[in-house]
């Protein structure tokens, strides 16, 4: 069946969340038609607000084609929220642990079951000061080089206006009212790819041609240049206590 059934849940966030989105912002959407009617596939969304997940879930719950988001494990973990991402059956990432790899199994059996799963490929906000898409990750692509499912880009801008990347909920300002854009794309052409193997340099190839047609998308709606290279964001390491050396060893003995 290719068609998930909406099901409670998401009806009741839409019936709580859609009202507010209507009267507190503008829609600008295009390319709605671009969302498959049946079938797999996976959406790539650029992420430059708390707030657009938001307006990219209205813009395709409008679809009839509900997304299946990839989510940090801890929003599983929050009251409401968290009983409406397992009510869902959104998929929990679980990073730096043994049971990471868990979403790339259950995004895999989603598509192939003919469910929409959603990508934010940056990982996080943005944080290009411009607030241009950033490197990829590469989750989407070994979904998509598994799969061979279509892969939907969509960009969107707007909800940045009302509150910024990493700004807290202190900053929201709904007025005057704000456009929410949201632009779904073609499919990205990936057949070049397909057969090969999936090496850490084609996945890199692949997920740069993911962020290309993110991008492109943006620049139309911007009407603005993109940089001509992506901002890379490395997360700092981890820092680990110093091993004690062998006298302090001794002494905490």
């Amino acid at each position: 069946m290719s068609r998930r059934r909406i099901g409670f849940w998401y009806r009741f966030a839409a019936f709580v969340v859609k009202p507010m989105l209507r009267v507190f912002f503008k829609r600008d959407w295009r390319g709605m038609d671009r969302i498959p009617a049946d079938g797999g596939f996976i959406t790539v969304v650029n992420h430059n607000s708390y707030l657009d997940p938001l307006s990219y879930a209205h813009y395709q719950y409008n679809t009839g084609r509900v997304p299946r988001f990839l989510a940090k494990n801890a929003l599983f973990q929050h009251g409401m929220v968290g009983r409406f991402m397992r009510g869902t059956h959104q998929i929990p990432v679980y990073r730096e642990t043994n049971e990471a790899a868990d979403a790339y199994r259950a995004a895999v059996s989603a598509v192939r079951a003919g469910e929409c799963v959603a990508f934010y490929p940056e990982g996080t906000l943005t944080r290009d000061p411009d607030l241009w898409p950033m490197e990829g990750k590469t989750g989407a692509a070994r979904v998509a080089m598994t799969t061979r499912a279509p892969v939907i880009p969509v960009a969107q801008w707007g909800a940045h206006e009302a509150m910024p990347p990493y700004a807290s909920a202190r900053r929201l300002r709904l007025f005057p009212r704000r456009t929410l854009v949201v632009v779904a794309g073609e499919p990205v052409d990936l057949s070049e790819f397909h057969g090969r193997e999936p090496s850490a340099e084609l996945l890199r190839e692949v997920t740069d041609r993911i962020m290309d047609a993110i991008t492109a998308l943006l620049a139309d709606i911007r009407q603005e240049t993109p940089p001509a290279r992506r901002f890379v964001h490395r997360r700092a390491p981890v820092e680990r206590p110093a091993e004690p050396s062998a006298p302090d060893k001794e002494k905490a003995e």
